[in-house]
C-alpha cells in the first residue's frame, strides 16, 4: 500500500501549512533546499510574496517577512536543523495548484472548514492512512564549543580543590533536580482547550475541535518522548451511575484511540480510565456542568 498522509485544516492557508508539515514529516532527512525542489515558487505566483520558503529570522531580504508563518510550532525543522518558515499568503488558484501537487508525494487534503478570522493557531492536523507510521524526527547533535570546555574545566578544578580543602559535613548534603515545569502548563492548556470542545451529551463521539485539540496533545508528547499519560473521564451525577461509569470510559478511550491510531502515538505511553461521578470536581453542586470534564494526568 502507498504511504499517505491526509491534511484536515481549518482555513486555506493553514491547510497549505499543513502540507509542508506533513512532506517533512515524511522525508525527515529533507533540507531547505530539497524543500524548495519539492514546492517550487512557481506553484504560488500571485501571493505577492516571492518565495515559499525563507530561513526563520532572515532579514533583509526582499520578501515580505509578515507574509510568513512566523510561530515556533508553525516553523519547519529541516534535516541539518535549520528552521524555515513557509509564506501565509495563497489565493484560491496557488492553493489549488499546491493541493494538486502534494499528491505526487501521498499528501492529500480533507475538505476544511472555514475558520472565523482566518484560521487560528494549530488549525491543522494530520491523519495518516493505510497503517504508515512516520519516521522518527531527526535529532540534531550539537558539538560544544572549545570555550565551553574551558570553563567546565576550571569549574571542575575549582570544585576539587574546594572539596579537598573543606572540612568533612556534619550532615550529608542532597542535592535535588529542579523539574522542568514548562511541558506541565501547555498540557493544562490542551486540557482547558479540550474541555471547551464538549462531547454531545450522552455519546463518546470526538468532535472535529476536540480532534485539532489531539493533534496539539500529540505534538506536546512528541516533543517530550519520555511523557506517559493517563486520559481520565468524568461525569456528573446526573442520570444513571453505571451508565456514566461507562460514559465516561469510553470518552477517555476515544481519545486514546485517536491518539495512537491517528497521531501516531505510541500506546505505550497511554491509558485511558474512567470513573463516572465518583470524583466530581463540584461536590457542592453534583449536577454541575463542570464535573463532565475529561483530564490529562501525568504518569510518573
Amino acid at each position: 500500500m502507498v504511504n499517505k498522509v491526509r491534511v484536515y485544516g481549518k482555513a486555506q492557508n493553514r491547510t497549505a501549512l499543513g502540507i509542508m508539515h506533513a512532506y517533512m514529516v515524511m522525508y525527515p532527512q529533507a533540507t531547505m533546499e530539497d524543500l524548495q525542489k519539492a514546492f517550487p515558487n512557481e506553484l504560488n505566483p500571485d501571493s505577492g510574496v516571492k518565495k515559499n520558503f525563507v530561513r526563520a529570522g532572515e532579514k533583509g531580504t526582499d520578501a515580505n517577512w509578515n507574509g510568513f508563518f512566523q510561530k515556533e510550532d508553525e516553523l519547519l525543522t529541516m534535516g541539518d536543523g535549520t528552521k524555515v518558515a513557509v509564506v501565509s499568503m495563497w489565493t484560491k488558484p496557488s492553493f489549488e495548484r499546491l493541493v494538486s501537487h502534494a499528491a505526487q508525494y501521498g499528501i492529500e487534503i480533507a475538505k476544511f472548514e472555514e475558520a472565523d478570522g482566518g484560521g487560528k493557531k494549530g488549525s491543522f492536523r494530520l491523519e495518516y492512512l493505510n497503517g504508515y507510521v512516520p519516521p522518527a524526527p531527526v535529532t540534531q547533535k550539537k558539538g560544544i564549543a572549545w570555550w565551553i570546555w574551558a570553563i567546565i574545566g576550571v569549574v571542575v578544578a575549582g570544585l576539587i580543590v574546594a572539596l579537598l580543602c573543606k572540612p568533612k559535613p556534619e550532615k550529608e548534603v542532597v542535592v535535588q533536580t529542579v523539574v522542568d515545569t514548562v511541558y506541565v502548563q501547555q498540557l493544562e492548556q490542551i486540557e482547558d482547550n479540550f474541555n471547551t470542545a464538549q462531547f454531545q451529551q450522552g455519546k463518546a463521539d470526538l468532535s472535529e475541535d476536540a480532534k485539532f485539540v489531539l493533534h496539539d496533545l500529540a505534538k506536546l508528547m512528541k516533543q517530550y518522548p519520555d511523557m506517559r499519560l493517563r486520559i481520565e473521564g468524568h461525569t456528573s451525577a446526573e442520570g444513571d451511575a453505571a451508565a456514566n461509569q461507562q460514559l465516561s470510559e469510553a470518552r477517555a478511550q476515544a481519545a486514546v484511540t485517536f491518539l495512537v491510531e491517528h497521531e501516531g502515538v505510541d500506546a505505550s505511553r497511554l491509558e485511558a480510565a474512567g470513573f463516572g461521578s465518583s470524583k466530581l470536581k463540584n461536590i457542592d453542586d453534583p449536577m454541575a456542568s463542570e464535573n463532565r470534564r475529561t483530564e490529562f494526568e501525568i504518569i510518573k
